[in-house]
C-alpha cells in the first residue's frame, strides 16, 4: 500500500471480500494474536484452502496476511479443470490488487528490493 493508505479504506467489509473472490469463510484462525478468515471448500477447484486477514503492528499500518493452499496441478488438470488454474491466478491478483492497490508487477519489485536490501555487503 501506498503512504497514508490503510487496509480498512482499500477493503472496508474484509470478509465479504475474501467470499466475493473465493468462497464462503466458513471458520477464523489464530495466528500470531491476530484472527484471520478461513474459506475451507473455495469456489475454485485450484484452491484446497484459504487464511486471510488482517495483522495489526502497533502504531505500523495493517498488513494483509493471506495463505493460498493450492492442489497439485497434475490433479487439477487430470478432473478437466485446466481453466480453473487461469481464474485462480487472476483471483489472486484481483484480490491483492484491491488490497494494496499494487499490481503483480510491483508487487513483484517490492519483494525483489528487499531481499537486496537484506543481502550482505561484501
Amino acid at each position: 500500500m501506498r503512504r497514508g493508505e490503510h487496509l480498512d479504506d482499500r477493503m472496508p467489509d474484509l470478509k465479504g471480500s475474501i467470499e466475493e473472490y473465493f468462497g464462503e469463510v466458513t471458520d477464523t484462525e489464530e495466528w500470531q494474536d491476530h484472527e484471520l478468515y478461513v474459506v475451507e471448500d473455495p469456489d475454485n477447484p485450484v484452491f484446497d484452502r484459504i487464511v486471510a486477514g488482517a495483522t495489526k503492528y502497533g502504531s505500523k499500518k495493517d498488513k494483509l496476511a493471506v495463505h493460498f493452499e493450492e492442489r497439485p496441478a497434475e490433479d487439477v488438470i487430470a478432473e478437466g479443470n485446466a481453466d480453473a488454474a487461469a481464474d485462480a491466478v487472476d483471483a489472486k491478483n484481483e484480490f491483492l490488487l484491491e488490497a494494496t492497490g499494487r499490481d503483480a508487477k510491483s508487487r513483484r519489485e517490492s519483494l525483489k528490493r528487499e531481499v537486496e536490501d537484506d543481502a550482505p555487503d561484501y
